[in-house]
This record gives structure tokens, C-alpha cells and sequence, in this order.
């Protein structure tokens, strides 16, 4: 209780002390600097801005008033993460949420570990440890990954290697942004699972990826019958013949066994009514083709 108490007086110290202009600490070679690396700080709500280069858009309502009603029973238990941008005025690096649900709360201070970084620093710090949280949504995750790849400029090795997670997670996530926004948006609402965003984005025609995606949400597909559904999708459509087999005059059909056996090769034969129609010869590869060609036109 003591070392709580301890604690709690230094946070209240270092806040006076960042209050005071005459100590303004704007990097870590600073006079003071020191004291804040490490410590946890108690600042006014009001002197933080929220980061704009947070990853996650979307915050639950519900979540954030249970959230809040936790922090009204016991206080923010883990700290918020902040960075120094001018005279007792900080922009959050993480902990949107504890932030939110601490002014809903009505705080008027908030425990606070300050960094010394500037936007590319604060920007990749917020969207890894962002990325290492469990409750953003696939999407937001991607988006994540796509930003540390274009504005910090790291190749998927060197991130992999930042966020702690395997090359290949990486790679699965970032297809996601291939999806049609429509799609994006369902499992970002909770309709779909990553699963069924990575099974979907094997579809390259996005009114496909469309209609297979109102189909999982209408019939509650599972991802393994969202699988199925694409492998199907996939497989070559047979073209419908517009001369049916019943419309081959007989002596056709008499034939098609002979040329088979003497061509030795599939045969398709089309006519129409009237018997005007075609006789189509199909090789699989050149050696039956050179078969094919050496019985058609002799050595």
C-alpha cells in the first residue's frame, strides 16, 4: 500500500513539474528528461489530444461504458501512452480506449507513461502495439500492416520481425485489402470471419466476391462451405452447346464411334437440324497432337 502510495505522489510530482515552463522537456537530452523515462505521470485529461494516427476506427459503444464502468470501480489499471508535442499538451501513441472511457467517466486526470518521439516514431509505435492488440478487427489489422509498409517504409521481413508475428500472417492479412470494400466492411461488422475473407479473396471479380459474400451472410455459411463455394466458382464453366446431341442427324452419331477409334483422340460433333455442323478434334498435349497430325496427313 505504501509502494502505491509512493507512486502516486511521484506521478503527481512530475505532472507539477511538466506544468512548469521554465522545465519544458522537448527532448531526452533535456534537463529532467530523465525523470520522466519509465515513470508513470499523472496529466489532466484535458491537456491530451487523441493520435491521428490511430489504427482502429471503430470503438463499441457497449464496450467502452463497461470499460468505463470498470475504471469507475477501480481506476485505470494500465496507463495510457502519450507523446510531448509542446507545453503541457500531449497526443496519444495508445490506450484510445482507456482514454475515452476515462473522460466518459469524468476523470480529470489520467496515469500516463510519456514518450519523446517524433510523427513517423509515434505513428509506428502506435500501429504496432495497436497490431499486438487482441480486440481490432481483421481489416483494421491490414490497414495497419499496409501503413508501417508504405509511411514507415518497412519491408514485410522487417515486420514481421517488429509486431512479433510470421511473414506468412502478415501476407494473409494484406490479401484482405483485396476484397471489394462491401466485403471489407461485412468483416469488419462481424458478418464475416477472416476465414471467410480469405477464402473470398481467391475470387479476383468483385461482383463474384459480392454475390458469394451475400450468400455466406444469407444461408450462414461456414468458412469450409465458403471454401467449397469458391473452389466450385473456380473450376472451369462448361459452355453450354447451342446444338443439342438430340439434333445430330443419326449418320453422325453413327460415325462418332470410328472417328474415335481412328483418331484416337476426344471428338465433339455439332449440327444442327437442317445438318449443317462441325466435327472438332481435341489434343491434351503436342505428342497427341503430332499423332493426331501425322494420321490427318500421312508422313
Amino acid at each position: 500500500m505504501a509502494k502505491a502510495t509512493k507512486k502516486q505522489a511521484l506521478g503527481r510530482g512530475l505532472s507539477a513539474l511538466l506544468k512548469d515552463p521554465e522545465n519544458d522537456i522537448r527532448s531526452v537530452a533535456d534537463k529532467n528528461a530523465s525523470k520522466l523515462v519509465g515513470n508513470i505521470v499523472a496529466l489532466d485529461i484535458d491537456s491530451i489530444e487523441v493520435n491521428p494516427f490511430q489504427p482502429r476506427s471503430n470503438f463499441n459503444e457497449e464496450s467502452l461504458e463497461e470499460l468505463a464502468g470498470s475504471i469507475r470501480e477501480l481506476g485505470v489499471i494500465q496507463p495510457i501512452t502519450v507523446r510531448k508535442i509542446d507545453f503541457n499538451q500531449f497526443q496519444l501513441v495508445s490506450g484510445e480506449r482507456r482514454f475515452r472511457a476515462s473522460k466518459l467517466v469524468g476523470l480529470k486526470t489520467i496515469p500516463a507513461y510519456i514518450r519523446i518521439a517524433n510523427d513517423q516514431e509515434s505513428l509506428e509505435m502506435a500501429l504496432v502495439e495497436n497490431i499486438q492488440r487482441q480486440d481490432l478487427d481483421p481489416i483494421e489489422i491490414a490497414l495497419s500492416y499496409q501503413r508501417l509498409l508504405e509511411e514507415i517504409q518497412l519491408t514485410q521481413e522487417k515486420m514481421s520481425e517488429r509486431v512479433g508475428k510470421k511473414r506468412s500472417t502478415v501476407t494473409n492479412y494484406m490479401r484482405l485489402l483485396k476484397l471489394d470494400p462491401i466485403v471489407q466492411t461485412g468483416i469488419r461488422d462481424g458478418f464475416l470471419s477472416m476465414g471467410h475473407g480469405r477464402a473470398l479473396v481467391n475470387i479476383s471479380d468483385t461482383k463474384d466476391q459480392i454475390k458469394l459474400y451475400e450468400l455466406i451472410v444469407k444461408n450462414h455459411l461456414s468458412v469450409r462451405d465458403t471454401e467449397k463455394a469458391v473452389r466450385k466458382y473456380q473450376q472451369p464453366k462448361v459452355q453450354s452447346n447451342p446444338t443439342s446431341e438430340s439434333k445430330i442427324p443419326s449418320f453422325a452419331k453413327a460415325d462418332a464411334t470410328e472417328f474415335q477409334k481412328k483418331f484416337q483422340v476426344k471428338i465433339a460433333i455439332a449440327a444442327s437440324a437442317k445438318g449443317a455442323g462441325k466435327i472438332s478434334l481435341h489434343f491434351k498435349d503436342q505428342a497427341e497432337y503430332e499423332a493426331l497430325k501425322k494420321t490427318l496427313l500421312g508422313d
